[in-house]
This record gives C-alpha cells, sequence and structure tokens, in this order.
C-alpha cells in the first residue's frame, strides 16, 4: 500500500464515526437502517430565486405567469416529482414511501425573489431531509428555467435544512 492510499485511509478511519455512510475501512456503502424503528420524520428546507428588481417586478406583476405557463405551480410539480426521485438522484439515499410532500412559494419583496419551501413526512426508519432539500432545488432550478428567456442575472441562494423532526435526534436551523 502506498503512502498516499495509507494516509487516506487513515483519514477515512478518523472520520467514519462522524459519517454513517463510510464503514471501519473508510468504504462507502448505504446505511443499514434494518435495526431502527420506524417512527414519523419531518423535514422542512428552504431556498430562494432571486431576480434583478425589473424582473421581479414584472413576475410578481403577472403573478408568475409566463409564456410558458405558471412558474409556481409547474415548480410545485416539479418539486413533488423530485422528492419522490431523490433515491436515484443521490446515490446512497434510501427509496422512501413519503407520506406527505407540499411546497410554498413566496414572493420575497425586500430580496426581490421567489422563496420556496418544502415540507417532506414519512413514517419510516430513515429521515427525509435529503428529499426536502431535493424538492426545494428542483422547485427552484425550475424557475429559473422558466424565467431564463428573460434574464440570466437570475441567482439560486440559500437552501438549507429549516428543521427535521423524528429519529435519532431533531434538528433547528440556527435563527440569526
Amino acid at each position: 500500500m502506498s503512502a498516499n492510499a495509507k494516509h487516506q485511509n487513515t483519514q477515512a478511519n478518523s472520520i467514519s464515526p462522524a459519517l454513517s455512510h463510510l464503514d471501519s475501512n473508510g468504504d462507502i456503502n448505504m446505511v443499514d437502517v434494518s435495526g431502527k424503528t420506524a417512527t414519523t420524520r419531518e423535514a422542512h428546507a428552504s431556498g430562494q430565486v432571486r431576480f434583478p428588481s425589473d424582473i421581479y417586478t414584472q413576475i410578481k406583476a403577472a403573478d408568475g405567469m409566463t409564456k410558458k405557463g405558471s412558474i409556481t405551480q409547474t415548480a410545485h410539480i416539479a418539486g413533488i416529482m423530485a422528492a419522490k426521485r431523490t433515491h436515484e438522484l443521490i446515490p446512497l439515499c434510501h427509496p422512501l414511501p413519503l407520506d406527505k410532500i407540499g411546497l410554498t412559494f413566496h414572493y420575497d419583496d425586500s430580496m426581490q425573489a421567489i422563496t420556496v419551501t418544502a415540507t417532506v413526512k414519512v413514517t419510516h426508519k430513515t429521515g427525509v431531509e435529503m428529499e426536502a432539500l431535493t424538492a426545494v432545488s428542483v422547485a427552484c432550478l425550475t424557475i429559473y428555467d422558466m424565467t431564463k428567456a428573460i434574464s440570466h442575472d437570475i441567482v439560486i441562494d440559500d437552501i438549507h435544512l429549516i428543521n427535521k423532526t423524528g429519529g435519532k435526534s431533531d434538528y433547528q436551523f440556527p435563527s440569526n
């Protein structure tokens, strides 16, 4: 074994307790949830799509209607579809029978942005953080896709987990 390989293996072993996808040899594996108890788990995530001032005003005045159709209705469907397919996009995610996927869209005048929030719920052995984050990410990408003909000066920003409940530990994003 080369010195570099030994160094990489030592690094992996030193962090493996913190990273549940690494085994004692530092190899990547899907987490074994077979011994866990199914509990109700819920996660909320959000992100935003920021626009230049004139474009934001135009989109809001049209209530999100474009030549392609409703921005938020299309993004809503895309977010739901994405949450349901998260395990196909993120290699080590478990396929889950999701009980709820909800998305909301809010015009934020102070940020000149559309804020997207997703709620995902399941009764299972593993959490739904990735499903909530994927729903928000794809909804934001869909908004970008539907508005890029108007401007490319659009920024997808601040995608993050707001909170999660159920399972071994709960989480709340720190407030400012």
